[in-house]
């Protein structure tokens, strides 16, 4: 814990920022080290995940999918959180100290979405003044969420140069911090950025392995064999996997986006196409040519159409504790139709991946118990997806 306090995960993390955001990460450090402690904020953190987001989650036996697959497959479910996702844990969390710190202002990036919902919903709750970065090209992707934030009193502010999509949204939240550092707190939406921010998402979003743990148990008398999340940023796969670390008989599998296909160029797979580099505050994996420029990414998912990792992500890969594989496109949209015709549960794209992964190695699988972190709902997604197969038909 001691080398995490430093803000690294082995050679991973650290805090390349400007200077003029040095006095607010140590001070975002001494706030979050000094209230994670404390009775009286782990109570109310406690409070409003129980009483405002719905925790616990259920954990789904996934009957019908699990026979047609071979094997034991629960769902634990997130996308009935209160706003549809697992970002409200990390929004809540974030809003909160940041109430207790005397901030008056609350910036958020988001790429589904979801992450800007929960801001907007977080600071709705907490009385804070909102704004929320979001590219042009996943505005369009994702209208509807942009109008829930709107709806919940949070200030959209459309991006509409570089790639249009989270890595621009984050840089111009970036930007807004330096400029309001002394009035603002920064929510960032996932286990990536500067110390302290992988360390204090990972914490607040730990709950939903704590739970899991416990469930699984209690369901099947004994932990699965492989749990399985989707990873962008990383925070809903950080969320399930953190306390299952120390359990060495569970597998442990994150799924990137494939996109189109590695060798296309066109996905969000930093770990099959991707190389160590300093990116948005942190050392990690990244998607970058050999001078060093970021690369667009592709994904058919918002929420995962990002050029880099989660820095504790790189460290477990590079520790080989947890596999880290992809899913491309059309296997998500697969995915996504077969959970929702098996089950009657829409998953969201970005959870599509992880059980597009379990789809894909079933065979090898069989008879064993999965747990897939379903992060999202996929209400936000079907009038993107309905947009794809409808462009799929005209094309045929």
């Amino acid at each position: 814990m001691k080398k995490e306090k430093q803000g690294y995960f082995g050679r991973f993390g650290g805090s390349y920022v400007p200077e003029t955001l040095i006095p607010a990460l140590n001070d975002l450090k001494t706030g979050f080290f000094t209230y994670v402690q404390s009775e009286a904020f782990q109570k109310d953190f406690t409070a409003y995940l129980k009483e405002y987001v719905g925790r616990p989650t259920p954990l789904t036996y996934a009957r019908n999918l699990s026979e047609k697959l071979g094997l034991r497959l629960y769902l634990k479910r997130e996308d009935l959180c209160h706003t549809g996702a697992h970002k409200i844990n990390n929004a809540i969390g974030q809003v909160l100290l940041a109430k207790k710190m005397g901030k008056e202002r609350i910036i958020a990036e988001t790429g589904a979405g979801q992450h800007g919902v929960a801001t907007a919903t977080a600071c709705a709750l907490l009385d804070l003044k909102c704004r929320v970065y979001m590219g042009s090209d996943d505005v369009k992707r994702q209208t509807l969420n942009v109008y829930r934030m709107e709806m919940l009193g949070a200030e959209v502010v459309r991006i509409h140069h570089g790639s249009r999509t989270l890595k621009d949204a984050i840089n111009e939240a970036l930007r807004d911090w330096v400029t309001n550092v002394r009035t603002t707190h920064y929510v960032l939406g996932t286990v990536f950025g500067p110390h302290p921010y992988p360390s204090m998402v990972k914490e607040f979003v730990s709950v939903i392995g704590k739970e899991a743990i416990r469930q699984i148990r209690q369901k099947d008398g004994r932990l699965p064999d492989a749990v399985v999340a989707c990873v962008g940023g990383g925070s809903n796969a950080m969320g399930i996997f953190y306390p299952f670390l120390k359990e060495d008989s569970v597998k442990l599998i994150g799924v990137e986006a494939g996109g189109l296909g590695i060798e296309t160029g066109k996905h969000a797979a930093r770990f099959a196409g991707g190389k160590i580099g300093v990116f948005q505050g942190a050392k990690s994996y990244v998607l970058q040519n050999d001078d060093g420029q970021i690369m667009d990414t592709h994904s058919v998912s918002a929420g995962l159409d990002y050029a880099s990792v989660g820095p504790e992500h790189s460290f477990l890969r590079e520790i080989g504790r947890v596999e880290y594989s992809y899913a491309l496109d059309d296997e998500v949209l697969d995915a996504f139709f077969l959970l929702s015709k098996e089950e009657g549960i829409i998953p969201a794209l970005e959870s599509s991946h992880a059980l597009a992964y379990v789809v894909k190695h079933a065979r090898n699988m069989r008879n064993k118990t999965i747990l897939v972190n379903l992060s999202g709902r996929g209400d936000k997604d079907v009038i993107h997806v309905k947009d794809i197969m409808d462009n799929n038909e005209q094309d045929s």
